[in-house]
């Protein structure tokens, strides 16, 4: 599996980093659980996920939290199925899904913002993630870095699913700039 995601990747920058997108590959419950755990989301939290999916991160803030969620993902579709998804869990009153570019969303009201992205993409928003977050707000990775930006933390462990995962913590006022 994780050589079939290398493989897509590398397939989306040959043709263009303008063009590269993630494949959408949905992060494990124990994963999610994990990333919002080491972001130390609360009820007092709005959780952007940027390239939402099915919206299963900002549906955990807001049922295990109390947070509220906003995901941001490109495929129409999968906006629908994430807002679906919030009534079956009962919690659509904390929970907006928009349908856009991550990379044009506006970003300014997150207190959390999670990532499951190309490290190419990645660096590409540091520059939004810098200019709109307010200092405090804690951006987390799934496996992919931000290229030169030191993380404040590293979690590297083995999931439900046998597979090794990293994620990486920031805070908005504690990232380190070259």
């Amino acid at each position: 599996m994780r050589l079939i995601l290398v493989l897509v990747a590398l397939a989306g920058l040959a043709a263009g980093p303008e063009l590269a997108q993630a494949p959408y590959v949905a992060s494990p419950p124990d994963v999610v659980d994990r990333m919002l755990t080491l972001a130390e989301v609360g009820p007092g939290d709005i959780v952007y996920d940027l390239g939402s999916g099915d919206g299963r991160i900002v549906i955990a803030a807001a049922l295990r939290f109390g947070a509220q969620g906003v995901g941001i993902e490109i495929d129409p579709a999968r906006v629908e199925t994430a807002r679906a998804n919030a009534v079956r869990a009962g919690i659509e009153h904390l929970v907006t899904f928009r349908q856009g570019d991550v990379m044009e969303a506006d970003l300014s009201d997150a207190t959390v913002v999670t990532l499951y992205l190309l490290t190419a993409q990645n660096i590409r928003l540091r520059p939004r993630l810098t200019a709109e977050l307010r200092p405090g707000t804690r951006i987390v990775s799934h496996n992919f870095g931000m290229g030169d930006w030191t993380p404040d933390v590293v979690d590297t462990f083995t999931s439900a699913d046998g597979q090794s995962r990293t994620l990486y913590l920031w805070k908005a006022d504690g990232v380190t700039k070259p």
